[in-house]
C-alpha cells in the first residue's frame, strides 16, 4: 500500500518520504533530519512538523479511500497542529488515523515521533472535504 503512494511536492521537498511500513493499514512517513527542516539549532521547524503531519494525514485518508474504492479530490477544511515537544536532530515519524469517513468529509488524526511512540513531539486533528 505504501508503495502506490505519490506524496505531493510539498511533502517532497522537505525530504517526507513512505517507510515502508503500515499500520493498522495505514502509511507510516518519516522524515530524516537536515538543513530543510530544521529550526532554530538543532531542532525540527515547527512548519516542517506541521507538513510531516499534514503529509501523513493525508496519506492515511488516500489509503482508506483506495482500499473502498473511492478516488475524490481532497480538501482541507482545518488543521489544528499541537506540539507536545521539541523534535531532536534524529529522524521523525508520523501516521494517520481514521476517525469519521463519511461521504462528503473525513475526520483524521495524526500522531509525530521521534525515538519511542509513546512519547509524540505532535498530534493533529484535521477535517477534510472529499468533492
Amino acid at each position: 500500500m505504501a508503495d502506490a503512494l505519490e506524496l505531493p511536492a510539498y511533502a517532497r521537498s522537505l525530504g517526507i518520504v513512505t517507510t515502508g511500513e503500515v499500520d493498522g493499514g495505514m502509511p507510516v512517513l518519516s522524515v530524516e533530519f537536515g538543513s530543510m527542516v530544521e529550526g532554530r539549532p538543532q531542532h525540527f521547524h515547527g512548519g516542517a512538523t506541521a507538513g510531516l503531519l499534514e503529509a501523513a494525514g493525508y496519506a492515511a485518508l488516500g489509503a482508506a479511500l483506495r482500499a473502498a474504492g473511492r478516488d475524490p479530490q481532497l480538501k482541507p477544511i482545518n488543521i489544528t497542529v499541537q506540539y507536545l515537544a521539541a523534535g531532536k536532530s534524529r529522524a521523525s515519524f508520523a501516521v494517520g488515523r481514521i476517525t469519521r469517513l463519511g461521504r462528503r468529509n473525513a475526520n483524521v488524526t495524526v500522531e509525530a515521533w521521534q525515538d519511542d511512540r509513546s512519547r509524540p513531539i505532535a498530534t493533529a486533528v484535521m477535517n477534510i472535504l472529499m468533492v
